[in-house]
C-alpha cells in the first residue's frame, strides 16, 4: 500500500494536468520588463511548457540594440528556426513579421543545431528599428517554431506604453 501511496503522490506533482502544465490551467503571467511608462507582460501560449524572458533596460524609446535574455528546454531538434510575430492595436493588425533566425547554411545565433532536452539560453543583443513606442496598449503574438512547423516557443504579449 506504501508503495501505491508513494506513486500515487509522484504522479499527483510530476502531473502536467494537475500542476497547472498542460491540462488545465494557463501559465503565469510574466513581467519581461516595468520601467518609465512601459511594461511588458507575456504569458505562454503553449499548452506543454513555459520559458523564460526578460529584457534589459525597459523604455519607451527602443534602441537599435536591445538586450534581452531568453531561456527553455527543446522539445525540438533545432536545424531551422522562424520567429513570427504580429502586433496589434484595439483589435485592428499593425504588422507582421517573419524572421528566420537558424537556417541550415546560415546558423546566426550559437543556439542553432540544438537538439531535443538540449537548453536554449541567450543572453545578449537583438537588432531592430530604433524607434519610440506610441503612448496605448499592444498585443503581440510571438511564434518559434521549425522547419517541420513544430512549436519551440509561443507567446501571448502585452505592451503598455503611458
Amino acid at each position: 500500500m506504501k508503495g501505491f501511496t508513494a506513486a500515487l503522490l509522484l504522479w499527483t506533482l510530476i502531473s502536467p494536468s494537475c500542476s497547472g502544465g498542460g491540462g488545465g490551467g494557463a501559465w503565469p503571467t510574466h513581467t519581461a520588463c516595468s520601467d518609465s511608462g512601459l511594461e511588458v507582460l507575456y504569458q505562454s501560449c503553449d499548452p506543454l511548457q513555459d520559458f523564460g524572458f526578460s529584457i534589459e533596460k525597459c523604455s519607451k524609446e527602443l534602441k537599435p540594440n536591445v538586450n534581452i535574455r531568453f531561456g527553455i528546454i527543446l522539445r525540438e531538434d533545432i536545424k531551422e528556426l522562424f520567429l513570427d510575430l504580429a502586433l496589434m492595436s484595439k483589435g485592428s493588425s499593425v504588422l507582421n513579421f517573419s524572421y528566420p533566425i537558424c537556417e541550415e547554411a546560415l546558423p546566426k545565433f550559437s543556439f542553432c543545431g540544438r537538439r531535443k532536452g538540449e537548453q536554449i539560453y541567450y543572453a545578449g543583443p537583438v537588432n531592430n528599428l530604433g524607434i519610440e513606442i506610441p503612448q496605448g496598449e499592444y498585443q503581440v503574438l510571438l511564434e518559434l517554431y521549425t522547419e517541420k512547423r513544430s512549436t519551440v516557443a509561443c507567446a501571448n504579449a502585452t505592451i503598455i506604453c503611458s
